[in-house]
């Protein structure tokens, strides 16, 4: 065996066995990536310089403000609103607070970018509501995670900008108009397979509708929709920078929070910041560590071979697309969302392209995939996180989820293999 062949074997098995004996996922990246870098004979001051490099970008600054905006507006009482937003819509539909769950989680992954956030804020909320109104309790954390995932795609999202980082040269803001219409779709998927369970299992109607009420509802959101205007419009028409956008947005989430919702006093604020900078040295030790790794992997070709592993597979681009999608669904049981897409984008972003996917569509592909693999173990921190809130065992929160699986696979698929639904919005700003 020749020694890139031995330093490929050692970099990828013993990842994978550091992954089996459940050593934290930061760790086994960093130490696979060492035992790989001797194996080369490369000096492994190589290792700090590639975690430095990583993360060394001004681009990848929008990470922490993104993350702190979500906490603020998370902690700022803008998930009342929201509810009561969402409620004014669809809660007078069979199973309404279901639907409000999955509405709800549209509107609010727009603010947070992340599904962990979603379900801790909304979840605590949600759900002992549901369990008040008659839903089983299984069914409403089950509907409050998946719906969770809706705020990967729905902008502003941490994860996009990490992707077009990992991609190099991809748009933000296309990113950013991409998620939109996938949410949807996503959204809507959830919201059928919610309203089958509910007329089978007759759950309640909510209050009928009324045009005044929404309208009402609407005006007391004002201040919290308006931060994604702020972030997206901004970024899309070149007014700024992802980064600089993340910072403003961190500033209007400040004063809305505590001066006009005063949702928050300024010892919270304090505490939310504590929050912010766990959440961020967990995401940017990983993105450190997965840029060494990721360098390693370059250096001995395995997207390459890699994708020529795949391609001998089968020429189909059909069969391809679902064997990228039965990866990335594998790589999300065993691994968190920000060194996957770090990890994998070098290595199934060329083969995307190869079959027609491009980097916009792929990077949407990805972040479902993701979102998807945070709700299965043995790694899922969002299945946690709901269990956690409702009291229940894992395993039964899993049961009541599988339902809401299959809808997500659909459109995952929808996604996969009609590429207007990721570049409709895209392509029209583009014109």
């Amino acid at each position: 065996m020749t020694t890139e062949g031995l330093a490929v074997l050692v970099l990828l098995g013993s990842f994978g066995l550091f992954i089996i004996l459940r050593l934290p996922i930061a760790y086994s990246v960093g130490l696979s990536t060492a035992l790989c870098l001797m194996v080369q004979g490369q000096a492994l001051q190589t290792l700090p310089q590639q975690m430095v490099k990583g993360i060394w970008s001004f681009s990848l600054m929008a990470v922490p403000f993104f993350i702190t905006m979500g906490v603020l507006m998370g902690t700022g009482g803008i998930g009342q609103r929201l509810i009561k937003l969402a409620d004014s819509l669809v809660g007078w539909m069979r199973g309404g607070m279901a639907m409000v769950n999955v509405l709800d989680s549209y509107f609010f992954g727009g603010i947070s970018g992340s599904a962990a956030a979603d379900t801790a804020s909304l979840g605590s909320i949600l759900i002992p509501m549901m369990v008040d109104q008659g839903y089983d309790v299984d069914f409403a954390t089950a509907m409050t995670i998946t719906s969770s995932v809706e705020g990967l795609l729905v902008p502003p999202s941490h994860n996009m900008v990490i992707y077009a980082m990992a991609a190099g040269g991809v748009s933000v803001g296309s990113l950013f108009l991409a998620g939109y219409v996938p949410g949807a779709i996503l959204a809507i998927s959830l919201m059928v397979g919610a309203y089958i369970i509910s007329v089978k299992r007759n759950y309640p109607r909510g209050s009928p509708f009324s045009v005044r009420n929404v309208l009402k509802q609407l005006w007391s959101s004002f201040w919290a929709m308006a931060a994604i205007l702020i972030v997206v419009v901004g970024v899309v028409f070149g007014v700024f920078t992802a980064t600089e956008s993340a910072a403003i947005a961190v500033v209007y989430s400040l004063i809305v929070s505590v001066y006009i919702y005063r949702g928050v006093n300024w010892k919270g604020v304090w505490k939310a910041l504590e929050e912010c900078v766990e959440t961020l040295s967990i995401v940017l030790i990983l993105i450190s560590v997965s840029s060494a790794f990721g360098y390693c992997l370059t250096t001995l070709h395995v997207p390459d071979l890699a994708a020529k592993a795949v391609t001998s597979l089968s020429s189909n681009p059909i069969i391809i697309a679902l064997l990228i999608n039965v990866i990335l669904l594998v790589l999300g049981t065993i691994m968190d969302m920000a060194p996957i897409i770090l990890i994998a984008t070098p290595i199934l972003l060329p083969i995307a392209e190869s079959i027609g996917i491009g980097p916009i569509q792929f990077g949407i592909i990805l972040v479902l995939n993701c979102g998807i693999g945070l709700l299965t173990p043995p790694v899922g921190t969002v299945l946690f996180i709901g269990s956690a809130i409702a009291k229940r065992p894992m395993e039964k929160i899993v049961r009541a989820t599988m339902p809401f699986y299959l809808c997500m696979i659909v459109a995952l698929l929808l996604i996969t293999f009609i590429p207007e639904i990721s570049l409709w919005l895209p392509s029209l700003v583009a014109k």
